[in-house]
């Protein structure tokens, strides 16, 4: 008999972290190789073009655009004021009487200006770009102008969803138990700049209530879909998530409805109550999984960052599946049989599948679409 391997979620007490923090473009780099980081950290940083401006110079003093070149009062790569004199024609009859002007409406440079259109192109001042370390940890690698890999042991915990990007917090767990709501008065003043932990839910109104307090970050074992979709605007469908501007991460543990924290993932925090943690809730579920990711630093020597040889996880009968695409995306299930021999599904495409006990129900389910939960 073959045997079946899929991906699980990560969830450990001590793993060999590495993370990579690159530019957008070409900048410099601030750190160096060997040098020890805390996660607010500059590594890298550079600058992106501001956006351009057109100015209709010809229109603007009523001549011709061959005129322009000789009304000109600054050239191209002048810096600029907002306010600053652009042009300005010789006047009535070309006395100087009743002169007519153009002045500059930004901060910013002069990019060009055409003879043949009579257009100034102004650019606004330039974006600067910080990166940040993101996790304590040391600079095992240098890549000269684009960034740096940052490495680290920590305790380490993978989410199957979440939103927003990257933010940093201490540790706070809210309820008793795995399988507690995190209701709205558990979110008391003093969870301000703190990653919160709840249980099997936290709903919108709790949420809510942690954004206006301050709080950074919330990890909980399930959401409700309907409530990402109020605090969004918009369903976000298959698309990567971790680039929402809410104001405060959230990151998911198991999947969405009132979904008990696993027991191992809640114990870990627990274990880690008050230690500074790093997270994100950047998700892609299809080609190219990028997962939701809370890393909590723990103290190491450097010669023990030496990554493990990762390992499949073995599918069995009996073994929990949790969903990770739809239909019945989050939802969980116990393995009920293998069966070796493709099978057709509504793609009209040949797949190997699993069966599996999902709420009472015996689906039928594409083995590619299920990560094993381990024990």
């Amino acid at each position: 008999m073959s045997q079946a391997y899929s991906a699980g979620l990560t969830v450990t007490d001590s793993i060999v972290y590495r993370i990579k923090r690159i530019l957008p473009l070409k900048g410099k780099v601030t750190v160096n190789k060997g040098d020890k980081v805390k996660s607010g950290d500059l590594v890298a940083e550079t600058s992106l073009p501001g956006n351009v401006l057109p100015m209709n110079i010809a229109n603007k003093l009523g001549c011709t655009p061959q005129q322009v070149a000789s009304y000109m009062k600054v050239k191209a790569g002048d810096k600029l004021e907002k306010g600053m004199l652009l042009a300005e024609d010789k006047g009535m009859f070309g006395f100087g009487f009743f002169k007519s002007s153009v002045r500059s409406p930004i901060d910013g440079e002069v990019e060009s200006v055409s003879p043949l259109t009579g257009q100034c192109m102004l650019r606004e001042p330039r974006i600067p770009v910080q990166i940040k370390a993101f996790i304590d940890g040391i600079i095992v690698e240098v890549i000269p102008e684009e960034g740096v890999i940052v490495e680290n042991k920590s305790a380490y915990i993978q989410g199957i969803f979440g939103i927003c990007g990257e933010t940093t917090g201490e540790i706070k767990v809210l309820v008793k138990d795995p399988s507690q709501k995190l209701t709205p008065d558990l979110i008391t003043p003093d969870c301000a700049e703190k990653l919160v932990v709840g249980g099997s839910l936290t709903p919108y109104d709790t949420i809510l209530k942690a954004k206006e307090l301050g709080v950074r970050g919330i990890i909980t074992g399930g959401i409700d879909d309907e409530d990402i979709k109020k605090i969004l605007g918009y369903d976000i469908g298959v698309a990567i998530t971790g680039h929402e501007d809410f104001g405060i991460t959230i990151l998911c543990t198991e999947g969405f409805g009132p979904i008990k924290m696993a027991d191992k993932t809640f114990n870990l925090l627990k274990q880690f109550e008050g230690k500074e943690a790093s997270m994100h809730g950047k998700t892609q579920i299809r080609a190219g999984v990028i997962r939701p990711e809370i890393i909590i630093p723990l103290d190491f020597k450097e010669e023990e960052l030496v990554a493990p040889t990762p390992k499949d996880s073995l599918l069995l009968i009996g073994g929990l599946i949790r969903i990770i695409r739809q239909p019945g995306f989050g939802k969980i299930g116990k393995i009920l049989s293998l069966p070796e021999v493709p099978i057709n599904v509504e793609s009209e495409t040949k797949v190997r599948v699993l069966t599996a006990e999902v709420e009472g129900q015996t689906l039928t389910i594409p083995r590619a679409n299920v990560e094993l939960i381990e024990n």
